[in-house]
């Protein structure tokens, strides 16, 4: 697993402590510390599960069958942050929708799909309208690889945005999501940020760098 503070991978060696009973189930907290010297802070981690084991005299000591789980500190999601080169404002909608995801799914999709739309809108520069339209659009475009353009439709198919409309005309709404329809959209949204982003700063870079050789030579740079 990767460390949820400094991103380093690590090996799990988490100490469990059985907080106890509730209507839910069984509680523990895990803990351990990041062996990464450069980092060395508290991960904790709350699951919901089973009873497994029981101590001498009937103390539960650990529990089975995790039905849930969730960092508490750092409060953060198993999923790595939004690449440096993404412009804060997408990275910060998309950082909301991975938090939010283990406590409302519902939450994390409109916060997905309102990252999308303004993703579409200043990146690919469809014209406004409700985010199943500029999904067409993008696609009609033929300016995404089809594996991209196969997976930002399939968010319109998994979102059954027919029988749901308002997940299209009111991006931001809280509405109810269909299974897996948030973790798509943040899937949808990883790989945008890559061809958005990501590999033009990339080819830029080279880009320059090769410029900056011509120029040493006194050659024209590339256009």
């Amino acid at each position: 697993m990767k460390c949820p503070h400094c991103l380093v991978e690590i090996h799990p060696d988490f100490q469990e402590n059985y907080l106890g009973l509730d209507a839910e189930g069984h509680w523990s907290i895990f803990a351990m510390i990041c062996p990464n010297s450069d980092c060395k802070k508290l991960i904790l981690n709350l699951a919901l599960g089973g009873a497994i084991e029981v101590g001498p005299h009937g103390v539960m000591r650990r529990i089975g069958q995790i039905k849930s789980q969730v960092f508490v500190n750092p409060l953060t999601s198993s999923r790595p942050p939004a690449p440096a080169e993404v412009d804060d404002k997408f990275a910060s909608d998309y950082k909301e929708a991975c938090l939010t995801l283990s406590f409302s799914a519902k939450a994390s999709a409109a916060l997905g799909r309102r990252c999308l739309q303004n993703i579409l809108r200043e990146k690919a520069g469809v014209k406004k309208s409700d985010l199943s339209n500029e999904i067409q659009e993008v696609i009609d475009s033929r300016t995404l690889p089809s594996h991209l353009a196969e997976s930002i439709d399939a968010i319109r198919i998994i979102g059954n945005f027919a029988a749901h409309p308002i997940k299209s005309t009111s991006t931001g709404e809280i509405v109810e999501v269909e299974a897996g329809e948030a973790e798509w959209t943040l899937d949808v949204l990883e790989s945008f940020f890559d061809f958005y982003f990501v590999q033009p700063a990339i080819l830029k870079a080279k880009r320059d760098a090769l410029n900056a050789k011509l120029s040493d030579a006194g050659k024209p740079p590339m256009k």
